[in-house]
Formats: structure tokens, C-alpha cells, sequence
């Protein structure tokens, strides 16, 4: 029951009328010894984790460094005055995925969704996607089990670490899971699931891992929602019948490739990039002078 790319994902679905959550799910049952049931429920408690993680981001969170937190709040009460340019349902994504992002910033619980960088993608836009589409609980934690397929590939084929391959390796793969999951959950077709997350990828690639002063803070927080605008454009792209002309797995060896090309400094060193400007900088003299003055004084 184990799939090895995509294509072999589709090809399972379509062969026996079966989503990709329900292949994960048998593929998860053969691996690790559990019973659907099982792996269900620990599937359930991380869908707990990932609404606990919105409750606290949403409270106003601040990191303890001062270069983040609050955004979330922000946009919450923007949204709420009903004249936004996004439109409500997109925007509630973006606003969870900012809040989750900013929880993990302020040290708070939260599920790496593949990491802990890419952390609010899959929660921002499943949360608004449950209440947009008033799914149960239980269909919740199915779009989950898709979404796992989707980084399971990934993670196996290529790298989910900006370490190793920049963000488009971390925030590039969370969108691509919620794609995938947001299709399943509307009722799309495996193929056009397919075709959501190649889109949602394809559309992040190059992406650079460049966090100032080393924190997963600056930008890391505000790309996670890009990623959960980005997915669901893709959805819908996807569910409206648009292809992709380059194939999921052949996006994602892309991914890899250019990935394993990016310069050291690009890939979560906080060399180069956005952390090589001035105000990179002046955060890193700022944050990590005050640190190492704190250390010396212990």
C-alpha cells in the first residue's frame, strides 16, 4: 500500500475509487503497526494542538525578542470591518496562518506541518477552510491525513528544511499540502489534488531561507501567509479544471534541485538576503550583542 511519488498516489486513488487520505491512511496502518483507528486519533490530537496554537496567537502574542507578534491581531480586527480587498474567506486563512506562526514565534505548542518554520500554513487555512465549509471534526482530520501524503512525497523525494533547500523547502511544501487538502475537502478528484499542490509549488520555488538574526520570525511569520493565500488560489485553480503543464513530481524534483544550487547564504544561515540588509543587521547586532552581554554577566 506505500507510494513512493505522486503519480503512484493518483494512479492508487484512481484504481481503487480512493482519496489520498484514505491511502495515507492505509499506508501509515502497513508502516507502523497501528490500527486505522489509532492513527486516526493521534491525527486528531495534532488537529487539537493546531486550534490551540490559533487561540493563542490570536491573544495579541509578542516574541520575546521584539521583532514579531501582533500582526495576527491586527488583521483579525481589519477583517472584521467587513471592507477588505481579499475578500472574508481568504483573508481568515492568511489571519490564522499568522497567528499559528506567530505562537510558534513567541515559544508557544504548535504541530511542525512539515516543520516548525512552514508551522502555520496547513492549520491557517484547514481552520478557516472548517468553518467556511462547515466540515465535521472527523473530515478535518481526513484533509490532515491528505495533506501528510503530500509531505510524506516530498519529504522522500526532495528536503523539507530551509537548511537544505530554502523556505520554498519549507513554506513551498506546507502550501502544497493544504492544496492538495483543501481539493479533497471541497470533493475534487485525486488527479486535480495533483494538480493543486504542483500549482501551489511551482509558485514558490526560488524561495530563500533568510530569517533576521536567525530567528523564525522576520519573514518567516508574514511567508507563511503567502503560503496559505497561495494554496488556496491553487485549490481553486485546481478545482475549476486548470492543469499543471509540469507535473507534481517533476515540480518537486525542481524543487530539490534548485534547492541543493541555493548559496549557503540563502538557506537559513542568515547570511545573505533579507538578513544581509541594514535593518537585518541592526537586529542581529541588537539581539545578539544583548545576548552575548548576558551570557558574560552568568
Amino acid at each position: 500500500m506505500n507510494f513512493k511519488n505522486i503519480q503512484e498516489l493518483v494512479q492508487m486513488c484512481e484504481t481503487q475509487g480512493k482519496r489520498f487520505s484514505d491511502i495515507m491512511l492505509e499506508s501509515e496502518e502497513n508502516n507502523t503497526g497501528l490500527s486505522k483507528e489509532e492513527i486516526f486519533e493521534k491525527m486528531r490530537k495534532n488537529y487539537k494542538v493546531m486550534e490551540a496554537s490559533l487561540e493563542k496567537g490570536l491573544e495579541n502574542t509578542k516574541t520575546h525578542s521584539g521583532l514579531a507578534g501582533g500582526d495576527s491581531k491586527k488583521l483579525k480586527t481589519y477583517i472584521e470591518n467587513k471592507n477588505t480587498l481579499g475578500g472574508e474567506r481568504l483573508l481568515r486563512a492568511v489571519n490564522y496562518a499568522l497567528a499559528v506562526n506567530e505562537c510558534n514565534a513567541a515559544m508557544g505548542i504548535i504541530c511542525a506541518v512539515p516543520t516548525a518554520g512552514s508551522c502555520g500554513v496547513v492549520p491557517g487555512v484547514l481552520l478557516a477552510m472548517q468553518e467556511n465549509l462547515k466540515k465535521s471534526e472527523d473530515e478535518m482530520v481526513q484533509a490532515l491525513l491528505c495533506a501528510g501524503a503530500v509531505g510524506y512525497v516530498i519529504a522522500n523525494n526532495a528536503v523539507i528544511s530551509g537548511a537544505a533547500g530554502g523556505c520554498q523547502a519549507e513554506v513551498g511544501t506546507a502550501s502544497a499540502m493544504a492544496a492538495a487538502a483543501c481539493v479533497e475537502l471541497a470533493g475534487g478528484t485525486p488527479d486535480m489534488c495533483a494538480n493543486a499542490l504542483a500549482i501551489a509549488l511551482k509558485n514558490m520555488l526560488g524561495l530563500t531561507c533568510d530569517p533576521l538574526a536567525g530567528l523564525v520570525e522576520v519573514p518567516c511569520i508574514k511567508r507563511n501567509a503567502a503560503g496559505a493565500a497561495n494554496a488556496i488560489t491553487a485549490a481553486d485553480m485546481a478545482l475549476a479544471g486548470i492543469k499543471s503543464y509540469v507535473p507534481a513530481d517533476e515540480v518537486i524534483d525542481a524543487m530539490y534541485r534548485i534547492g541543493i544550487s541555493m548559496p549557503i547564504a540563502l538557506r537559513e544561515t542568515a547570511l545573505g538576503g533579507l538578513a544581509d540588509t541594514e535593518t537585518g543587521k541592526k537586529w542581529k547586532r541588537l539581539l545578539w550583542t544583548n545576548y552575548d552581554d548576558n551570557s558574560s554577566e552568568e
